[in-house]
């Protein structure tokens, strides 16, 4: 009666430490992320769409991707962080915010418009190319922060060799964004927003004795759940354009439509 007492506790125990684990996922998202919803049907300008040019968003980190077996060389956040740029400004308040002009591509656009001219010249088109748009505000930034395992836990309980366990780790990622005006060269917002990428693991282990004593049994089964590190770049990136038009917008740089 007494074992049976003890098990059920254990096992009561691990339960609520296992919901508490995973829960953490998926019932608290970070508080400084905006969801989809919102981001999408952000109020749209007053004044109409903002011409934004975007060179670079690069990777400032400097960390690899962690690994607790060997060195790894590839790296923990994207090297590609501007398309998610490019991407979230051309979404931001269903598209009505920004209208985005292409840089980072730049010399392969000035290249195929050379040949354009170069051709129309042989065959004697004298139709002129349309002037390249220009930007008013340019859109920069890095990711300057990858903190890995800036929270770690983990429950678990075994009774007669037999009993599963929890783990769970945190990382945060930091992004920072700015926007400059072209005119005068000042920079008009300055966001940081910081994103948590969180994963657990949940295993569930047999150790037994068999054959009086003299051999031995051991099972190990389990499974893991990671938030993509992507994901959480690219709503951390949508996070710092919301903040970043709220912020032009209290300064008097922008407003929203009424």
């Amino acid at each position: 009666m007494y074992k049976r007492q003890v098990l059920t506790l254990l096992i009561a125990g691990l339960v609520a430490g296992c919901s508490t684990t995973v829960n953490r996922i998926e019932s608290e998202p970070p508080k400084a992320v905006v969801t989809e919803k919102d981001f999408i049907n952000l109020p749209p300008p007053a004044q109409g769409a903002i011409v934004v040019a975007v060179y670079s968003f690069e990777d400032k980190t400097g960390q690899r991707l962690p690994s607790e077996k060997l060195a790894n060389i590839s790296t923990a956040v994207t090297q590609g962080a501007e398309q998610y740029v490019i991407k979230a400004l051309r979404d931001a308040g269903n598209g009505t915010w920004f209208r985005v002009v292409e840089r980072v591509g730049l010399e392969n656009l000035a290249r195929e418009r050379q040949i354009i001219r170069q051709t129309r010249e042989e065959v004697g088109d004298e139709t002129p190319l349309s002037p390249m748009l220009f930007a008013g505000v340019i859109v920069e930034g890095a990711i300057v922060g990858y903190d890995s395992n800036t929270l770690t836990g983990g429950v678990g309980a075994r009774y007669l060799g037999i009993g599963p366990s929890t783990r769970y780790t945190e990382d945060v990622i930091t992004v920072s964004m700015r926007a400059v005006s072209v005119k005068s060269g000042e920079v008009l917002t300055s966001t940081a927003v910081t994103k948590t990428v969180l994963s657990t693991s949940t295993n569930l282990g047999v150790f037994k004795f068999i054959e009086a004593g003299t051999e031995n049994v051991e099972l190990e089964v389990g499974n893991s759940q990671n938030e993509p590190v992507n994901h959480a770049v690219r709503l951390a990136i949508q996070t710092a354009v919301v903040e970043m038009i709220k912020e032009g917008a209290e300064n008097g740089y922008w407003a929203f439509k009424q």
